[in-house]
């Protein structure tokens, strides 16, 4: 697979499809979505950033590029703890394939640990990719494989993870993540809910590739699933940027102190009920009159998502957060998009997005 990253940093097990599939608009993917459609048979028009885009970007950079790497160091220590220095990184792609570089660098330059990295797909309701699985065990021990996302929001990926993974004895079925409010996993940097920065912006803060494409027409039985590569918007390309202004807030604690922080992070997992997170989901899905949870799209990051990629109906902010300059981002998004914002109890997440559900589908 073509991508801007450098093979060093990460190899696609993708299959190029670039040029065979036409791009739809935001509002006709929705539609078609909500009709039954599922979200890997189509792929989204890709842009050079608008000024809204690039706007939250830089804001998300300034206020979450220090919390990101310390969670990013944090996740490494646990990561060696639990692995040892034999590990082969699989991030899942593509969102969590900027996390796996940045983790792949902070082994290195912690530990002297050099790992090899994929990125590979994996698709909520359709599953992992199977012919990725192959290539990895015939290359590598099932036990040293880690899979790297960036956050967790409700907790889909990894369940359909934790699903696939039952046919393959040795493959652990954890995910490596730098956030986690959800609270269903201790392999994570915080379970604090902070906003990497890299999720407001699509292809050009991954590698100028795709999200993942999943139809028969042209992912034959033994292809990899496809991704598309943006080479026209090379001039837009900020992948090194973004890896290049977290690694700049690494900080190499004495293992003591990342060891402190790690413990730290545990506790306050063992104190919240374990999977709280998608319990509040269901609760606001009924506060809301929503059916599908799949419409209720919590945590920063996921709420970003929802305002730049999605059709959205409102947005809450945790109560608590009412002004915080961290979410600032996200109240004048809303307000650009004509989004309704209320100011709601959370307790999990400082902010869940809402997607529109559209009744002429």
């Amino acid at each position: 697979m073509r991508t801007s990253y450098r093979e060093e940093d990460v190899i696609f097990l993708l299959k190029d499809i670039t040029g065979l599939v036409r791009p739809q608009a935001t509002e006709e993917r929705e539609r078609l979505i909500q009709a039954g459609r599922h979200y890997c048979e189509m792929l989204p028009m890709e842009y050079v950033p608008s000024e809204a885009y690039h706007k939250a970007y830089l804001e998300a950079l300034a206020h979450y590029a220090r919390p990101t790497a310390q969670a990013i160091g944090v996740l490494a220590d646990k990561v060696v703890q639990k692995m040892g220095s034999d590990m082969v990184l699989v991030s899942l792609a593509r969102a969590g394939t900027p996390i796996g570089i940045l983790l792949k660098r902070y082994l290195r330059q912690k530990y002297q640990i050099e790992t090899a990295h994929y990125s590979i797909s994996i698709i909520r309701g359709r599953g992992i990719d199977h012919n990725a699985m192959k290539f990895l065990l015939r290359r590598y021990q099932p036990q040293n494989l880690l899979f790297v996302d960036g956050w967790i929001g409700k907790g889909a990926i990894l369940k359909e993870l934790q699903k696939e993974l039952a046919a393959y004895p040795g493959v652990s079925d954890e995910i490596a993540v730098v956030a986690d409010p959800a609270n269903v996993t201790d392999l994570c940097g915080t379970h604090e809910d902070i906003l990497i920065p890299s999720s407001c912006l699509n292809c050009t803060v991954s590698g100028l590739v795709s999200r993942t494409f999943l139809r028969g027409d042209i992912i034959g039985e033994d292809d990899f699933h496809g991704a598309v590569y943006y080479g026209e918007l090379k001039d837009s390309d900020v992948s090194y940027d973004f890896i290049r202004a977290i690694e700049d807030e690494f900080v190499f604690a004495p293992e003591s102190i990342s060891k402190n922080a790690s413990e730290e992070a545990i506790s306050e997992s063992v104190a919240a009920e374990v999977g709280a997170g998608v319990e509040e989901v269901e609760e606001i899905a009924r506060k809301f009159g929503i059916g599908d949870l799949n419409l209720v799209k919590p945590g920063i990051g996921e709420t970003t998502r929802v305002l730049l990629r999605r059709v959205p109906w409102k947005v809450l902010i945790d109560s608590r957060c009412q002004g915080d300059p961290a979410l600032a981002h996200i109240v004048r998004l809303a307000w650009e998009k004509g989004v309704a914002v209320e100011y709601y109890p959370l307790r999990h997440y400082k902010a869940c997005g809402i997607i529109q559900k559209l009744a002429d589908t």
